[in-house]
């Protein structure tokens, strides 16, 4: 399979899908959320079909419950399938997270505590879903507001166990970490210096949003919503240098979606803080992404 381009991408927005054909704007790429595509027929697929035609295509996946203990749903993999059989995107990814349980589905993305079990379960499901697709899939670190009180691996340990018993990559959120670490009190640079990269074949960066729980306690919500903040643009670009390479990146902005044209110049933001953190491998400075 190709990779993506190692180039700046945006997801694919429906109230953008006029102005993308129309002005065919300097990205590399665009992703989908298959599950917005898995009904038959209509202007949703019409216009992938067009766009397709003129951008590589990734498609990350938000409701297939790899972590859940009852097995990802069959239905929604068929589906699964048949979208990535018929579009062949380049890419396919999904979260380390669970959202069903005993049929009952969850508009979550809900965090696994990192133990020798759920491991077992996950890579079970990540089995099962590269054997029906027929290709290895990426899998992405989650965002977390609390900590389990029992753990056997670190999140970076975890990923790379699921890598190492499945033969799947990672697609890993920059932004998550930052929102993870500053909710659990852990470092993202640490992090970011035990996790391989080997394994990355995308980034991601968002925005998020700060909400005030006390007088001397906030929380940090991975909400899609604003910009990327200084903070991750520091900590990617420090993943850049540490690992003196490129990867496709994308920016993720999915509520208070702007227009085209801020979506793209902030994607562009990701192209202009990737060749600094290259250029400059042995500095700690970082491109003022305004």
């Amino acid at each position: 399979m190709p990779n993506l381009p190692l180039k700046n991408g945006i997801s694919l927005k429906a109230q953008h899908y006029q102005g993308i054909l129309t002005t065919l704007p300097d990205i590399g790429w665009l992703e989908i959320h298959p599950e917005n595509y898995m009904s038959s027929g209509g202007l949703d697929h019409k216009y992938l079909r067009e766009i397709s035609q003129h951008y590589p295509i990734s498609m990350h996946g938000v409701g297939m419950s790899l972590g859940s203990a009852n097995g990802v749903s069959d239905s929604h993999l068929q589906n699964l399938k048949k979208l990535v059989d018929t579009y062949q995107p380049i890419q396919v990814s999904e979260h380390v997270a669970w959202s069903e349980h005993q049929s009952t589905h969850l508009n979550d993305l809900l965090p696994l505590p990192y133990t020798n079990e759920a491991l077992s379960v996950i890579c079970e499901n990540i089995d099962k879903v590269q054997a029906t697709l027929n290709r290895a899939i990426l899998v992405e670190n989650p965002s977390t507001y609390i900590d389990f009180e029992h753990q056997d691996f670190s999140e970076p340990e975890f990923l790379s166990a699921i890598v190492k018993q499945t033969g799947c990559g990672l697609l890993l959120d920059i932004n998550n970490i930052f929102v993870s670490a500053s909710n659990n009190t852990f470092d993202p640079y640490e992090y970011l210096n035990n996790l391989p990269a080997d394994p990355v074949g995308e980034v991601h960066l968002a925005g998020h949003s700060v909400v005030p729980l006390t007088e001397f306690k906030e929380i940090r919500i991975d909400d899609h919503s604003s910009e990327v903040s200084p903070q991750v643009w520091a900590l990617y670009q420090h993943f850049i240098r540490i690992n003196n390479r490129a990867f496709p990146t994308l920016v993720e902005w999915d509520t208070n979606i702007p227009s085209l044209e801020v979506l793209v110049k902030e994607s562009k933001k990701a192209n202009k803080a990737m060749q600094y953190a290259l250029q400059h491998s042995s500095s700690e400075a970082t491109y003022d992404a305004k």
